[in-house]
């Protein structure tokens, strides 16, 4: 591991889809995905897709902070990666576990991730306001194995490069 080796996490949408825009940037370790946020202990992904939980589908990204900063990855998750002004859901998912959020490990975090929202808001990146949580950490339950890269396993089956130009077009 890098000497500077930092941790972030972030909730949006599906965590199939949001794990693939992440693995790619420079400066990215790896990436798990799994469950964060809520109440019940080790939950699986069944009961996630209840709602009922608390929990968010959510990403923690490792990565090389001398190569890529946590401002930068933050503006990626909010300006690329999902659309953050859809509360409690992403597309055609819908449900608390598909809500928008940044889970800080700490006070810079949380400081970095207001003035990010704030930017984004300022810049007019969205034309909605933007409505991602800012919530501290807590237990991030590791998802299923088999949720472990899933877009990059079944890339084809998921239709996620359709939906992802379609997206682009909308924002445009």
């Amino acid at each position: 591991m890098p000497e500077n080796a930092a941790v972030a996490t972030f909730a949006g949408g599906c965590f199939w889809c949001i794990e693939s825009e992440f693995r790619s940037l420079e400066g990215v370790l790896f990436t798990l995905v799994g469950y964060e946020g809520g109440e019940l202990q080790n939950p699986t992904y069944r009961d996630i897709t209840t709602g009922k939980t608390g929990h968010a589908e959510a990403i923690e990204i490792h990565y090389d902070a001398d190569k890529i900063t946590y401002r930068e990855l933050l503006d990626h998750f909010l300006r690329k990666a999902h659309d953050p002004t859809q509360k409690d859901r992403q597309g055609v998912d819908v449900g608390s576990q598909y809500r928008s959020a940044v889970f800080y490990h700490n006070d810079g975090q949380k400081a970095e991730a207001e003035a990010a929202i704030t930017a984004a808001q300022t810049d007019k990146v969205w034309k909605k306001p933007i409505v991602t949580e800012i919530s501290p950490k807590s237990k991030f339950w590791l998802a299923e194995d088999y949720h472990q890269q899933y877009y990059e396993k079944y890339k084809e089956e998921t239709g996620r490069d359709h939906v992802r130009v379609l997206f682009k077009k909308k924002n445009k």
